[in-house]
């Protein structure tokens, strides 16, 4: 098993549970950590035996930009189901960022695990 990664992944998205969050769209950073068969793609150097990570951006990115959740812990299980049921990822680590959300701090947000890291 290795690790496929995504760093610092800037989606616009409807995100906070104040009213005058609900009127504007927000950035929202995703760090990704995906369980992933690298040694088989790494053997044929075929994408199709990949985790194809720029799917799996453009995938976060297209449903991030349809959704509207208050809370960054909703955005983050959602995100995780989506990897887990339609990229078949077994295990992965996400951390969710909301930039500027509380003064005087450079970020805050969620860091999820979910599945069993195998290897």
């Amino acid at each position: 098993m290795g690790i496929v990664f995504i760093r610092e992944l800037k989606v616009q998205t409807v995100i906070g549970a104040f009213e005058w969050e609900r009127r504007i769209r927000q950035t929202v950073v995703l760090d990704l950590e995906m369980a992933a068969d690298i040694a088989k793609a790494a053997a044929s150097d075929r994408l199709e035996d990949a985790l194809d990570y720029k799917a799996v951006a453009d995938r976060i990115i297209a449903f991030a930009d349809k959704s509207s959740f208050q809370l960054v812990e909703t955005l983050a299980e959602s995100i995780a189901g989506i990897l887990q049921t339609e990229f078949g990822v077994t295990w992965l680590r996400l951390r969710v960022g909301k930039p500027g959300a509380v003064p005087g701090a450079k970020d805050v947000g969620v860091l999820i695990e979910r599945g069993r890291r195998e290897g």
